[in-house]
């Protein structure tokens, strides 16, 4: 058993949230009961992973997308009240971390996709260095667009939007998940010969074929399904608690 601010010590801590400017408020986002002993971790703070976390008993729910963000008008009506009604009424806290959980160099969704995906990072690029960038942890590279397009859909279980470039080998391989093809520009002045994110836009594929570097969007939820359940996991076994991930399918 934990106590509530201890186990929110321990997660500012390992993420380190004062380091970043986000996009909406990193940490303890809804306040539950003062004791923690099971703690579920997931992708996005919905309402199906809400709901999974009562039926799971848990006391603390740790995601990647929480509830507030940015520019919200602040009226608590429609799916908001649904969602906060749910963990105020089954006196559940809600931790999140948004690019402080990307962020993290062996827990965070970057991280732990190329962990994932056997590449080893040798660099960082990009605003606040969220990016990654190295090669394969074999030493090896892809063959062609088309055999690291048949890697990426092995790993994560779903069909990759790709752009191919220039044909022949890939080696150096940059990756940012979630919706990160704003940082493609900065991928491609970092040296990669190919980019991995969850996204694309419509200016990326004409960069891909001007610049001949692939793109290759993976999914936004496929591409940070890792980083919340490996922080999760750390955190609850440092603190002697329960810990279980939950998947929410989300085809995005």
């Amino acid at each position: 058993m934990a106590d509530r601010d201890q186990l929110l010590r321990a997660f500012d801590e390992l993420l380190q949230p004062q380091q970043f400017k986000d996009y909406g408020p990193n940490g303890l986002q809804v306040e539950g009961r003062r004791e923690v002993r099971r703690i579920v971790s997931g992708v996005t703070a919905s309402r199906a992973l809400i709901e999974a976390a009562i039926a799971g008993r848990a006391d603390a729910l740790f995601v990647h997308h929480g509830l507030f963000w940015r520019g919200h008008d602040g009226r608590v009506t429609g799916w908001l009240r649904q969602r906060l009604g749910l963990l105020l009424a089954h006196d559940i806290s809600l931790y999140a971390y948004h690019l402080p959980l990307d962020a993290h160099p062996e827990l965070g969704n970057n991280a732990q996709l190329g962990q994932r995906l056997g590449l080893r990072a040798t660099g960082r690029f990009g605003e606040q260095s969220l990016g990654f960038i190295g090669q394969r942890a074999d030493g090896g590279a892809f063959r062609d667009a088309a055999e690291l397009a048949r890697h990426l859909e092995d790993a994560l279980h779903r069909p990759v939007t790709r752009v191919d470039a220039a044909p022949g080998a890939i080696r150096n391989i940059a990756w940012c998940t979630g919706g990160a093809q704003g940082y493609f520009e900065a991928a491609i002045a970092a040296g990669a010969d190919a980019f991995l994110t969850g996204e694309i836009s419509e200016p990326q594929a004409h960069y891909a074929r001007e610049c001949g570097v692939g793109y290759f969007a993976c999914g936004h939820h496929a591409s940070e399904r890792y980083g919340a359940p490996a922080v999760a996991a750390h955190v609850a076994a440092a603190l002697g608690l329960e810990h279980r991930f939950i998947d929410i399918d989300n085809p995005a």
